[in-house]
């Protein structure tokens, strides 16, 4: 027997039409060398590893069973498309994930035509997929449409709506329910899958005739009992009542199978794919990190990770510099609650991405996650606040917008004391527009009586965690981006600040520069900058967007030529407050009115790359300040010269 190692398939499959000229004995190795690819190149971009290795087979079945693109794969929130992305023409820019120019870490529209519905958050796909099910049947064509959900992602409401209307619709619509939380013992599995196999086949149909016989012909009474019966009857035969809630839905539930067999998926699949009904729900069970061992045996380790050594699995560390946002603002909500028993933590469904974690292990009781729910958290918050407690709900700022209704109607109507903390706030960096916290600070400074905040550094945070503890008359937010802070020194424990008041830094006499946030370490870089070219320049830190300090402003105002505020969010934040405080205060009127420019992010979505950079495009760094202030004052030939120094 001839030790020659086989033929790599996978470089003779550029799209999925290729994949589906070969015979299915050569599926396993294609999976095979899918996994080894994408091992290969997360150790190299980072990224989300865990998700991808688990839905491998299941990624190469369904480009083999089903007409992609013409037919419409769906997969939600994005973290498992890598080897979705190496079988559609992306392989040779695999090794660009989530880099500057390079591929999205999600699904992308504008990517590849393969990529139907972009996806970051999650929990959308079935409504996208319902939307273009509908659309494929009012144009009478006949394209199937499948999506590809997690067990996590059928946490969110919006999923359970979905399916409501796509089982009262009755458009033919395949879900696949992706789920890696549990196991098969191989006993069940094997029964499960053949089970399986039979009822999405022939059974599936002459099922769906004999119940539109009986629903003409038997009185509503007796065919409603007997659908009952059949149903509960199935899910004994197959030991499995899960699909019980999906067939209640209006869905045909098929499953579960072992999501890692070919032999078990690559039949139901072309049975599902065959069949004529409604929306059916496939229920595939996987595990996360499938094939990697460090993977598997730690799978919240691996969901995302930085570059790691193939061999052992050990990922990059950090440089130990200053204590990531993070960090601190768990361990100081942990310090703030070893003195209030009042003090509650409630994230959706990440713990550990916003520091919540920390505070779960010292007050367990005392620690909520909802899941992916970001609606229901925020008005679970409310409850708690109602009766006297302090909940701290740390949600991504991103996130935050799933639950704007609630914001506003369930907390700040009702003027509630809960507590926002907005990790992710500004650009993220590898994760993009998708992920970026732009745009809370317009969302949330409309809101009356709402106190935002946003923390300059690392110590600024342990104070602004101390200052929401403290205030009770309403809701508050407080803003911090991802990463690492800058290294300043760190106080014992936090002392609340006064609500709505700033800080001066740095004094000058021609320009002042408002900061509000971590854009205050460009601002005194720029300030250092302007000094050499002459200019005498303020800096200021403004703490609160809401509310502003207006004797702070005024000041500014008064005693400056030029006053630009720089923020890390969108047009109609920070900078909108204090145009509107100065023009109130007709500070902008008449000869001795300041020349005032508001700098912050550009209107547009700002692709992935490395923050620095991601912020060095968007005009707000140090380069970007010294031009503005240079440009205010009418030198706009050095200004160019500054940005190209």
């Amino acid at each position: 027997m001839s030790n020659r190692p086989e033929t790599p398939l996978l470089d003779h499959i550029r799209v999925p039409a290729d994949l589906r000229t070969l015979p299915v004995s050569d599926l396993r190795q294609v999976a095979d060398e899918l996994r080894s690819e994408m091992i290969d190149a997360v150790s190299v971009t980072g990224g989300h590893l865990g998700a991808g290795l688990g839905v491998v087979e299941l990624t190469v079945a369904l480009h083999y069973i089903f007409d992609t693109p013409h037919d419409r794969l769906i997969w939600d929130v994005g973290h498992q498309a890598y080897p979705h992305k190496i079988l559609t023409g992306r392989r040779d820019r695999i090794r660009t994930l989530r880099m500057g120019g390079g591929l999205s870490g999600f699904t992308k529209r504008s990517e590849s035509e393969y990529d139907p519905f972009g996806a970051a958050h999650s929990s959308t796909s079935i409504s996208a997929g319902l939307g273009m099910a509908i659309a494929r049947d009012l144009s009478h064509d006949n394209n199937n449409v499948i999506a590809v959900i997690g067990d996590g992602a059928m946490s969110a409401g919006m999923a359970y709506e979905a399916m409501n209307n796509a089982g009262s619709l009755k458009s033919r619509l395949i879900v696949i329910l992706n789920d890696n939380d549990m196991s098969i013992a191989p006993p069940v599995g094997a029964m499960s899958a053949y089970l399986a196999k039979l009822a999405s086949g022939p059974y599936a149909n002459i099922r769906e005739t004999a119940k539109q016989l009986a629903a003409k012909h038997l009185p509503k009474v007796i065919y409603e009992k007997a659908k009952k019966a059949e149903e509960y009857g199935r899910a004994f035969v197959t030991g499995n009542s899960s699909g019980t809630l999906f067939e209640e839905l209006g869905f045909y539930y098929v499953g579960p199978i072992d999501g890692h067999n070919l032999d078990h998926l690559l039949p139901v699949l072309k049975n599902v794919r065959d069949l004529q009904h409604g929306p059916v729900l496939v229920h595939v069970v996987t595990q996360k990190g499938k094939g990697y061992a460090p993977a598997e045996a730690s799978a919240d380790k691996y969901h995302g990770v930085v570059t790691f050594d193939v061999v052992t699995g050990a990922q990059a560390k950090p440089k130990a510099n200053a204590p990531s946002y993070q960090k601190v603002f768990g361990e100081s909500l942990v310090k703030e609650a070893q003195r209030d028993d009042k003090i509650i933590g409630i994230t959706a469904a990440m713990p550990s991405g916003t520091g919540i974690d920390i505070f779960g292990k010292a007050f367990p009781d005392r620690t909520f996650d909802v899941g992916i729910a970001e609606q229901h958290a925020v008005t679970f918050a409310g409850g708690l606040a109602t009766e006297g407690y302090k909940p701290f709900v740390a949600i991504y700022s991103t996130f935050l917008q799933r639950a704007y209704d609630q914001v506003v109607h369930d907390i700040a109507i009702q003027k509630l004391p809960v507590r926002f903390a907005m990790d992710r706030a500004g650009l993220v960096g590898a994760d993009g527009a998708t992920h970026a916290g732009s745009f809370d600070l317009a969302y949330l400074g409309c809101l009356p009586d709402f106190v935002i905040m946003a923390a300059a550094d690392e110590a600024d945070l342990v104070h602004m965690v101390a200052t929401q503890a403290a205030y009770n008359e309403g809701p508050s937010a407080l803003r911090y981006p991802r990463g690492e802070g800058v290294g300043i020194e760190m106080p014992e424990r936090g002392i609340p600040l006064e609500i709505g008041r700033g800080r001066i830094i740095r004094e000058g006499t021609t320009v002042a520069l408002l900061t509000l946030g971590t854009r205050l370490a460009e601002a005194q870089k720029a300030a250092e900058d302007l000094a050499a070219r002459g200019i005498s320049t303020t800096v200021a830190d403004a703490r609160f967007a809401k509310p502003v300090d207006r004797d702070l402003v005024r000041r500014l105002a008064r005693n400056h030529e030029v006053l630009i505020t720089v923020e890390e969010g969108s047009i109609g934040g920070f900078g909108a407050q204090v145009f509107q405080a100065l023009s109130e205060d007709g500070l902008l009127d008449g000869h001795r009115a300041p020349r005032l420019r508001c700098m912050v992010l550009p209107d547009v979505f700002i692709d992935h790359d490395k923050p620095d950079r991601m912020y060095a495009r968007a005009g707000l760094d140090t380069k970007a300040i010294v031009a503005k202030v240079l440009e205010t004052l009418g030198h706009q030939a050095e200004a160019a010269k500054s940005l190209i120094a």
